[in-house]
């Protein structure tokens, strides 16, 4: 499997005549997928020192050389990164990495420079302006192939102009799962990435993500305005991953047990809030465990550092909310302990795929209590800011989002967020120049329909988190559960759950006829969906915008619900 931390080969003449060659025979479009595949596994071993590609890392770079969007569903420690980084070095101008953490930047930035691959530079708010200059100039002479931005930098006309004038020929767009995620309230740059990619020369779109299910794919497909993509779906499963709930009556019960769990590292503990990141990360410390905290309240710096002090074994436990850890390539993490519910099975498996990354026994232990929902139920919620919505509405002549921020008297982050339910109720649409202009005719309906978004959004938050509770419950192997989450059927209990090793975990009938798990079906009243499990009397479906819903048969047959598509 290839790795980032591969030792570098020498990067020699031989090499830099195969970059050449290839660019110039995929330029052309005269190599077959066969050659294309020798190319791709040559650049591999030669340039980042990997012996051998996985056919779905092959499947998913192929399309890249021909011009094809991709979007790429593997999980954590699959060698994602490779997808973009050796097809780079046949396509022409540089590629450009979406990512969302400046730690990431510059963890990849380091991890190619321990390759023969070309320099990788990045651009963020974290560095120099000296450093930032050096990195475009980089970028202009050719010296550079790869450039990392966090989704807000491509906000600024600026950096998109510097950015189409280098003829990207690869536009990458990192957890992609944050358009579906984290989009609409955490991050909602990344709504606009389809109009960015516009912007610099719309080149082949490259989506990664570790989980995504039906609805979600669908969701970053229609977001980032992806063209027909190849999508390659990877195994959910991590069998060296140990699941396990333990279930807690107290918030006292359930902090004892996360602290008796967490005796050593390196182990990751994920709380809801930053107050209780400092709380649990002091109680580790008192019991001799060397543990940090981590959270969004923190200065980048202070960030930085645990990061980087997490990185190189020099701090044992991490106690964070749900930012830290993506993307971070640590092979030797043990456990990842949950100490509240998180919002989703999506952020649950995005979590606990950062512990056994080197194929070891880990462990992946949800500290479970039902009154811990109503949290998560109210972090989860938002307002719809109906003035706000109103006040940008009104505003006739095309502004940009600075102007429309002062105007609005809201934050940055509050005014993309009212211009992105706009927009996705046709209220507002982007220009060319890449300004906000209503287009709407009645301004006091405008916040009308952005709240009917809203809340079809709620709803679906609350289905999802509804299903967590359904995993923290089951008396099903909770393997088998997580893998139906994402549509992939497993016919046998794995044996390594905490209901399957306590020998209570119920078998799954298998039950012919209409509906099979994997099937897309369509509502009348929820719309389009996937059925997630199938059992003798329910059908349980996922769908798009309602989220989960368990349906009977006999209603189905009844009143004609439900129709495979």
């Amino acid at each position: 499997m290839p790795r980032n931390d591969t030792a570098a080969p020498r990067r020699d003449k031989g090499v830099a005549a195969l970059w050449r060659a290839g660019k110039a025979a995929v330029r052309r479009g005269k190599t077959r997928p066969a050659a294309r595949r020798r190319e791709l596994c040559r650049v591999a071993e030669d340039t980042f020192g990997w012996p051998e590609l996985r056919t779905d890392q092959l499947d998913a770079m192929l399309p890249l050389t021909t011009g094809r969007d991709v979007l790429a569903v593997m999980p954590t420690g699959a060698g994602k990164s490779a997808i973009y980084q050796v097809p780079t070095l046949l396509l022409a101008g540089p590629t450009l990495i979406v990512s969302p953490l400046t730690a990431l930047h510059r963890d990849q930035v380091q991890q190619l420079a321990r390759t023969g691959a070309p320099p990788a530079v990045a651009v963020n708010a974290t560095q120099s302006a000296a450093a930032t200059e050096a990195a475009w100039a980089a970028l202009a002479s050719g010296t550079a192939k790869y450039l990392f931005l966090a989704p807000e930098q491509l906000a600024k006309a600026e950096v998109l102009d510097r950015v189409a004038a280098l003829r990207p020929g690869l536009f990458v767009v990192d957890e992609a799962h944050c358009v579906s995620a984290w989009g609409h309230d955490f991050r909602p740059d990344y709504l606009r990435l389809a109009h960015a990619a516009e912007r610099v020369g719309r080149p082949p779109v490259l989506a990664l993500t570790a989980t995504a299910n039906g609805p979600v794919r669908d969701d970053i497909t229609r977001v980032l305005g992806l063209r027909d993509p190849a999508t390659i779906i990877a195994g959910f499963d991590r069998p060296n991953l140990a699941l396990t709930v333990r279930a807690t009556r107290t918030a006292a019960e359930r902090d004892a047990a996360v602290l008796d769990l967490v005796t050593a590292g390196p182990a990751l503990v994920y709380t809801a809030t930053r107050r209780d990141t400092e709380r649990l990360a002091a109680a580790f410390r008192e019991r001799g465990v060397d543990a940090a905290a981590y959270h969004a309240g923190m200065k980048p710096a202070e960030r930085n550092a645990v990061h980087e002090r997490f990185r190189t074994d020099r701090v044992a436990v991490v106690v964070a909310t749900s930012a830290f850890g993506m993307g971070i390539d640590k092979p030797g993490v043990r456990a990842v302990v949950h100490a509240a519910v998180p919002d989703s099975l999506d952020s649950y498996y995005q979590q606990i795929g950062r512990a056994g990354r080197d194929g070891d026994p880990a462990e992946a232990i949800l500290c479970f209590r039902p009154e811990d929902l109503g949290l998560q139920r109210f972090l989860t919620a938002s307002q719809v800011d109906t003035d706000g919505l109103r006040a940008l509405h009104r505003m006739r002549r095309p502004a940009t989002l600075a102007e429309l921020t002062a105007a609005s008297e809201r934050s940055r982050r509050r005014t993309l967020n009212n211009l992105n339910l706009l927009e996705a109720a046709g209220q507002v649409e982007s220009t060319a120049d890449g300004r906000f202009r209503g287009t709407g005719t009645d301004p006091e309906a405008a916040p009308e329909r952005a709240a009917e978004i809203a809340e079809r959004r709620r709803q679906f938050d609350r289905s999802r988190l509804e299903t967590m509770r359904a995993y923290a419950e089951t008396p099903l192997c909770r393997r088998q559960f997580l893998l139906g989450y994402f549509g992939e059927v497993r016919a046998e209990q794995c044996g390594n759950c905490d209901t399957c090793l306590a020998g209570t975990a119920r078998p799954i009938e298998h039950v012919d006829g209409p509906f099979p798990a994997g099937a897309a079906v369509r509502h009348p009243e929820f719309g389009d969906g996937e059925v997630v499990r199938r059992e003798p009397e329910t059908v349980t479906v996922l769908f798009t915008e309602a989220g989960h819903r368990s349906l009977s048969l006999a209603a189905i047959e009844q009143g004609d619900l439900l129709r495979e598509r």
